[in-house]
């Protein structure tokens, strides 16, 4: 097992800054998932690691040793890619081998080294099959396993499961999630889909635009963010924002007037957070707000989804906020587009941000 500590990491493109800057300490054994918007830089990212793109500036190390500027074939990394990148004239155990056999090991370890990682991805019954004849998700196995084999000190996983079906994705997921307990290895993941972020990082890194805008483990991000970029990205359905005013401060918080909220409520945030603020957001979970017939927020409802074991509406509100409700034990009330109803929420579970979109504590 290692890890990997990146360094005042920079990239450009000519006169382009891609990588600004990136600080970033990965512990042994750790599964690191990076996510972000399309164009953030975490392929970029990714492949730096890889050696696959230059470095322009910084330092990245693997194990301990400098790797900045290491040929690929010697950094100690294997790398699974998007397209599965399988070789269609050989078999799943040729595929798998290969890096084995370039290395010029002898056919017998190479076999019996092929059929151990194949009975982990069980894959011991396809050995002799070549990649046409695979699933979608039988070949993401087979890339797996030729990864796994190279024994790499650092897994790299750049978007596998993007060309699965959701259901397939959804199992693939799992499988990598129990391949990581049984290696014990540490892997870099790089994925836009925020579900499998947080369900497969140890470390969740969310990038925007070259840069690490926080960064920790996923509940921490998504229950603490420190603006208003991190709250928005994580959750699904997204968080609501409500422009407001701080109208006065109080001892352990502020009272702010939503713009369409009959009420002002108090939010707690100290005082010095708070200080020379008055325009500002409160960001609100979805499942954060419930009908209530004497609710502070007036909404009309533009559209309903009904999921079984919850319902989303799609409202908003007189000025025209989009918000959103996940409403839970209420499938048998009648809601339907062009209804006006009425929302609570404690602003206990609200979160502020300041003009900038930083947040307020």
């Amino acid at each position: 097992m290692t890890g990997l500590d990146l360094k005042d990491v920079t990239k450009s493109f000519g006169d382009t800054s891609v990588i600004k800057g990136v600080n970033l300490a990965v512990q042994p054994g750790e599964f690191c998932v990076f996510v972000g918007p399309s164009g953030c830089g975490k392929s970029t990212l990714l492949r730096m690691i890889a050696g696959l793109d230059a470095t322009s500036s910084g330092e990245i190390r693997i194990a301990g040793r400098d790797m900045t500027r290491v040929d690929p074939a010697d950094r100690g990394v294997a790398m699974v890619f998007q397209s599965y990148a399988l070789y269609p004239h050989l078999t799943v155990a040729e595929n798998m081998g290969y890096s084995l056999r370039i290395a010029g090991r002898p056919k017998v370890e190479i076999r019996a080294a092929v059929e151990e990682v194949a009975a982990t991805l069980e894959l011991s019954a396809l050995l002799d099959r070549k990649p046409k004849a695979l699933s979608g998700g039988q070949r993401q196995r087979v890339a797996i396993g030729r990864a796994i084999l190279r024994r790499p000190d650092v897994f790299l996983l750049d978007e596998p499961l993007s060309n699965l079906d959701a259901e397939l994705r959804v199992s693939m997921r799992v499988e990598i999630a129990n391949l990581h307990r049984r290696l014990g290895a540490t892997m870099i993941y790089v994925t836009h889909d925020q579900v499998e972020a947080m369900t497969l990082a140890d470390r969740l890194v969310l990038l925007r635009a070259g840069q690490i805008e926080q960064q920790g483990k996923p509940l921490d991000l998504y229950n603490d963010p420190d603006n208003r970029f991190v709250a928005g990205f994580l959750g699904n359905p997204r968080m609501n924002f409500l422009a407001g005013q701080i109208v006065e401060r109080r001892t352990g918080g502020v009272m702010v007037a939503l713009t369409d909220a009959d009420r002002p409520v108090l939010v707690a945030v100290s005082e010095a957070g708070a200080a020379g603020a008055q325009a500002v957001e409160i960001g609100l979970r979805p499942d954060r707000l419930a009908l209530a017939a004497e609710g502070e927020l007036a909404l009309t409802i533009d559209a309903t989804e009904n999921l079984g074991s919850e319902r989303i509406l799609y409202a908003r509100t007189r000025s025209g906020f989009a918000v959103t409700l996940a409403i839970r034990g209420a499938q048998e009330t009648a809601l339907a587009a062009g209804q006006t109803i009425r929302a609570t929420f404690d602003a206990a579970n609200a979160l502020l941000f300041d003009p900038d979109g930083k947040r307020m504590r």
